[in-house]
């Protein structure tokens, strides 16, 4: 046994005025949440352990290519490969596909002396990695540091 309350002699309702006012707060909030912005998403910055899993991928393949011909290098290979695999998993991406195959086709640049300036560079890489690194993340990357470190040294 309500009946409509006029406001004013405009012919405007409570209801009416109330309902306009949720529906302009409705799109004020849509128009927040980016329903209208026509920009895209930025994508997301990559993570800073990439370059470290990527160098890992470079040098297993290197290393595997090269132990076709000297055997004795396959155990890098190997190490290299369980790095990568873990890199990934701490970043939460996938390896490429053929990451852990071997290839028989040796690379113009897959000689021991290259291999060992890239151990060096990659080493150099991953310290700097580690020194940024939060403290779940820097144990995993001084083990690899100091195994990039150690490879060098093997390789001399």
């Amino acid at each position: 046994m309500t009946g409509a309350v006029r406001m004013s002699d405009g012919g405007h309702t409570r209801r009416r005025v109330l309902g306009t006012a949720g529906g302009l707060a409705g799109l004020v909030t849509l128009g927040g949440c980016g329903l209208f912005d026509d920009e895209p998403e930025p994508a997301p910055a990559p993570d800073p352990l990439q370059p470290v899993l990527d160098e890992a991928v470079a040098l297993a393949g290197s290393y595997q290519r090269l132990a076709v011909t000297q055997p004795a290098l396959a155990a890098f290979a190997t190490a290299h490969r369980a790095h990568a695999a873990e890199l990934a998993k701490v970043i939460g991406t996938t390896l490429p596909s053929g990451s852990a195959a071997p290839s028989a086709a040796t690379g113009a640049g897959d000689t021991v002396a290259a291999l060992r300036q890239a151990e060096l560079a990659a080493q150099k890489t991953a310290v700097a990695a580690c020194k940024a690194a939060p403290a779940e993340r820097a144990a995993l990357i001084g083990s690899i540091a100091a195994a990039r470190a150690t490879h060098a040294e093997a390789l001399r």
